[in-house]
């Protein structure tokens, strides 16, 4: 049986301010949720505000920050617990996006092969995606990553 979770209905709240431009807000949402969860709460909250945290941030470090907590806070969910909080899939299908978001902060920090590494784990990763909205827009998130890296890559080599 799914249960209310309190918890991850602050973070939709966090998530909406974010999708409204409120970028100040929800930062402070999730700042709030986080310091109330704690490091060593449930994995599934700290996965859940962490990669929301992420996206709200303004520096480019701070957000990979968040997203490599997010990714250690996958690794320690479990397939029911995710299954009591509502979620339609595998906690396996949370990776694509992780590590979408991971090789795009390593692009941008200028680890292209830490990048293209992440992108190789999220692109493994999609096969537990299903086909539905969100799953074709992390693959072609994935997809214009893999350009953005190719065409990094092919100016690195030019300016050598």
């Amino acid at each position: 049986m799914i249960e209310p979770d309190e918890t991850m209905s602050r973070i939709g709240h966090g998530m909406w301010l974010s999708q409204q431009g409120e970028r100040d807000a929800a930062r402070g949402v999730f700042t709030e949720i986080w310091n109330d969860v704690g490091e060593n709460g449930d994995p599934l909250h700290r996965c859940a505000i962490a990669h929301a945290m992420a996206d709200v941030q303004d520096d480019v470090r701070e957000e990979l920050a968040w997203d490599l907590r997010a990714l250690e806070a996958a690794d320690l969910i479990t397939d029911e617990r995710a299954a009591r909080a509502g979620v339609a899939g595998p906690v396996a299908g949370f990776y694509p996006s992780l590590h979408l978001n991971l090789g795009e902060c390593y692009r941008r920090l200028g680890d292209l092969d830490t990048a293209r590494e992440h992108l190789r784990q999220g692109q493994a990763a999609t096969e537990a995606l299903g086909n539905d909205g969100y799953s074709q827009m992390i693959k072609i998130g994935l997809d214009r990553l893999a350009e953005r890296l190719a065409s990094a890559g092919h100016q690195t080599h030019r300016n050598t």
